[in-house]
């Protein structure tokens, strides 16, 4: 690993747009470019992504800013780095994680290829943690950098560190009203013109509607629950389907501060109520982002195959590119039988 992680190849900017066709770096040249804590810019590189080291993959989106879930402070900037379709990481190394988080690949640990003939299929990773010609030593220090330091108070439990325990250190501060990144948005074909214009005049109704008390941001989602929230046992299991109930149902089940149980109802969930999913997992276990500590739901949360955070109504968030699976309580979602519109 390189110390001060200064002399890197591909350290300039690859200017990667939405659908180019990259290949992840091998593992010898991937390490070369990280620091003592197995990070670059403050950006761990984690033992779940060697798995992907030497093959080829599209750019989901250029990940030039990202929503702050640590501090809340809105969007923030990060330099030179992407997504990549379908990559996300597997917690395997992070106590069996089941976040699901996006993985960031920085610039420097990819190089761009042509896109495949329309014959071929892109290339994926099989599970087996490639590691190529890589030095043990190195790799042990990429397993290592997986625990953060214990504080006072912590007695057995484990604190973690990865990409999103760390995303915070590695951006930079971004004001909501900067347009160079929302022109980015569009130069990095992340949003599409229509929904570009479409969801800038949202965000400026709402803006005026945030001037007042009594006004009405859309989409507008009022609790209705005082007290003690409901909750329901469906027992629901991956692979089956459901419908998400109406938000009118939702907000009986919620309460003022848009929460059930501890859970929160975003706004960014509202455009899939009354559409039909398939369970994608139930989360057992999840990574706090603000301390590195494992957390364990008391109350069921689901992840639905699909149905991500687009970052498009969200305050002071928009077309962040992270698409954050929301968890669901089954409160909020309805079985559907397999059969009933065949």
């Amino acid at each position: 690993m390189n110390p001060a992680g200064s002399d890197l190849p591909g350290s300039r900017s690859l200017s990667l747009h939405a659908g180019d066709w990259v290949e992840v770096r091998s593992a010898d040249e991937i390490l070369a470019t990280l620091d003592g804590q197995a990070s670059l810019d403050a950006l761990p590189f984690m033992p779940e992504m060697l798995q992907y080291c030497g093959k080829k993959f599209r750019v989901f989106k250029a990940a030039h800013k990202a929503c702050d879930t640590i501090k809340k402070t809105g969007n923030r900037r990060m330099e030179n780095a992407v997504h990549l379709e379908g990559l996300r990481c597997d917690g395997q190394e992070h106590g069996g994680c089941q976040a699901r988080c996006l993985l960031y690949w920085k610039e420097a640990w990819l190089k761009p290829v042509p896109g495949p003939d329309s014959s071929d299929a892109p290339s994926r990773g099989t599970g087996t943690q490639a590691t190529g010609n890589a030095g043990s030593r190195d790799v042990a220090l990429l397993y290592r950098a997986t625990s953060a330091p214990a504080e006072a108070g912590d007695g057995e439990q484990k604190r973690y560190r990865c990409q999103a325990t760390e995303l915070f250190r590695a951006t930079k501060p971004l004001s909501w009203w900067e347009p160079w990144p929302y022109a980015k948005d569009l130069i990095s074909r992340n949003v599409r013109v229509r929904d570009f214009i479409f969801y800038t005049l949202i965000a400026g109704y709402n803006a005026i509607m945030h001037l007042h008390w009594r006004g009405r941001p859309y989409p507008y989602v009022r609790g209705r629950v005082k007290g003690k929230t409901p909750t329901a046992d469906l027992n629901l299991q991956p692979g089956e389907l459901v419908q998400v109930r109406s938000k009118g149902e939702i907000e009986q089940t919620i309460n003022q501060n848009s929460r059930n149980r501890g859970l929160w109802f975003d706004m960014e969930m509202v455009p899939f109520c009354g559409r039909t999913f398939r369970i994608l997992s139930r989360v057992d276990r999840l990574i706090d982002e603000s301390t590195g500590k494992m957390l364990h739901p008391t109350s069921a949360c689901i992840i639905l195959d699909g149905a991500v955070c687009g970052g498009c109504l969200s305050r002071n968030r928009l077309f962040c590119p992270r698409s954050i699976y929301p968890y669901w309580h089954e409160i909020w979602l309805k079985r559907v039988d397999p059969g009933a519109n065949q």
